[in-house]
């Protein structure tokens, strides 16, 4: 596969700005299924969000026009992407409703980093030993927050950083879209495969009766996960890689003050040692990859 071509000052502008929106985003969505969880399981939460989150989607598509290029839904790699976030969102808010919102915010931030060895195993981008280097302490920091050990072993962490690598497959395959294919259309794919996900989950659950509290919950986490998806989409789409994936612990300042004021979780010590092994290995990344820039550029 050949190398990407390297994006452009502007395009990298734009894709930091929409991934920092997307995680702001996402954490107010994650803090709002969280609180639905309380009272609902997770198959209802995917469901009636999914309901909800479809409807803000196809507002995105006509707000920009894009109803004749729903036709791109059938697309294989539209609806690899909708089934991969569907699987994603499973997995991420089971997980979420029995970890800290810090914890497992910390352990998907793995994803920028399975997302920076993934493209450099396609061929998608060069990564030198430093850079893998740096993933691996990053892995050890997801290690230290997962504590895999036979007293501290939560099988959430596990179907938490399963979600992670999943996050990783998924902003590749975003990478792919045909660039032709408007953001908002994938926003609206995204949204539908996962709340076909939640009402075929529903069927082995047993259903809690609506209440007016967490389903105002859900409603307004509809409209922040349509925004993240199509902030992250947009982040994606045509930014480098290893550039924009850095931006993504961001969400870790988001996480940790939205799980302080709503829950009162402060994370212990292990997990702030795991999250800033983690965050340093994708700033270094990050900054190899800027250096990488400068040595390719012509004089």
């Amino acid at each position: 596969m050949a190398l990407a071509p390297r994006a452009s000052l502007a395009s990298n502008r734009r894709g930091v700005l929409a991934m920092v929106a997307s995680m702001a985003l996402f954490v107010v969505n994650d803090a709002l299924v969280k609180l639905a969880t309380a009272t609902y399981p997770t198959g209802q939460v995917l469901a009636v969000r999914g309901l909800f989150a479809t409807l803000a989607a196809l507002v995105l598509v006509r707000s920009f026009g894009r109803f004749s290029d729903l036709k791109a839904l059938a697309k294989p790699t539209v609806l690899l992407r909708g089934l991969l976030e569907s699987v994603i969102a499973f997995t991420f808010i089971a997980a979420l409703a029995k970890l800290p919102l810090a914890n497992i915010t910390a352990i998907l931030q793995a994803a920028s980093l399975i997302v920076v060895a993934m493209a450099a195993m396609l061929g998608i981008e060069r990564v030198g030993w430093r850079r893998w280097l740096a993933i691996c302490v990053g892995f050890a920091g997801v290690l230290i927050i997962v504590r895999p050990a036979a007293d501290g072993f939560n099988v959430y962490s596990l179907v938490a950083l399963a979600s992670a690598a999943l996050v990783g497959v998924r902003d590749l395959l975003t990478r792919r879209i045909a660039a032709d294919i408007p953001s908002s259309v994938v926003t609206f794919s995204t949204t539908v495969m996962v709340c076909l996900m939640g009402w075929l989950i529903g069927l082995t659950e047993v259903w809690q009766p609506l209440q007016l509290k967490p389903t105002l919950f859900l409603i307004a986490a509809a409209v922040f996960v349509a925004l993240g998806n199509y902030a992250i989409i947009v982040a994606y789409r045509d930014a480098d890689v290893s550039l924009v994936s850095g931006f993504r612990y961001t969400v870790l300042v988001f996480a940790i003050m939205i799980g302080v004021a709503v829950w009162g979780e402060w994370p212990d010590l292990p997990a702030l040692a795991g999250a800033g092994l983690i965050v340093g290995s994708g700033l270094y990344t990050l900054h190899r990859q800027r250096v990488r820039a400068r040595e390719t550029q012509p004089a």
